[in-house]
């Protein structure tokens, strides 16, 4: 999205600050971080910190943020604590992604009720289809226990190999299941993708023409035009 010229924030809200790494940024500095902003009073913009991409800044994960899931137990309207926290910025970016930790757990069910709508990318694999019925669960209690609007952005398949039967099962029952709601983009199995992390480099820069990286073009062109769509739909109501 920041390389189609749009400006964007990435928040890191998952403990082991796998998005903060993958950018080349340090987790053990004194720099404040997501835990910070959520619980130790520093404004937003003060742990914002860019990245060598143009147009996309980071709020980043580090090790404090293990613990915060018993700290906002304590604080009255936890669920709602990262939305009010950045409600100063949200204007200040065209998007907004919120990296989530792999658990339905506060910093998740924060970054829900933060967020318009929730992109699930999933492994095609037969547990991950057993994970993604609990996830829809979890946002459909999240619609009627918060009064929240949220949507399925997408479903998106990543490590995606199609000479394998499973595969293209795992899919078929996802786009038979979602319909339009599957992104027509995949991620494909890629060595390069599984390497740039190691460099703390996102793959438009460690190898901007490899396949993965022409998938997250084409996904961020995907979304962008859903997003056009939307906005039309909304305009002539």
């Amino acid at each position: 999205m920041a390389a189609n010229d749009l400006k964007v924030l990435l928040i890191d809200s998952d403990p082991q600050g796998n998005a903060t790494t993958g950018l080349g940024i340090s987790k053990e500095t004194d720099r404040p971080s997501l835990y910070h902003v959520l619980l130790g009073g520093v404004a937003p913009k003060e742990a914002i910190v860019a990245t060598e991409v143009e147009g996309l800044d980071l709020i980043s994960a580090d090790k404090n943020l293990v613990g915060a899931n018993l700290e906002l137990v304590e604080i009255p309207d936890r669920e709602m604590r990262l939305r009010d926290r950045i409600a100063e910025i949200r204007d200040d970016y065209q998007f907004i992604l919120i990296d989530c930790p792999p658990a339905l757990d506060l910093l998740t069910l924060n970054a829900m009720i933060a967020a318009n709508s929730v992109l699930v990318p999933i492994q095609c694999e037969f547990f991950a289809l057993e994970g993604i019925s609990g996830l829809m669960d979890t946002i459909d209690r999240i619609r009627d226990s918060f009064n929240h609007s949220i949507e399925v952005e997408g479903i998106l398949l990543t490590m995606y190999d199609d000479r394998t039967n499973l595969t293209r099962q795992v899919a078929n029952d996802l786009k038979e299941f979602f319909g339009e709601k599957v992104f027509d983009t995949v991620i494909p199995r890629s060595v390069r993708l599984a390497e740039a992390p190691s460099f703390g480099k996102p793959i438009l820069v460690y190898d901007p023409r490899s396949r993965g990286a022409e998938s997250y073009i084409k996904l961020a062109k995907e979304i962008l035009a859903h997003e056009q769509t939307r906005q039309l739909a909304q305009g002539t109501r």
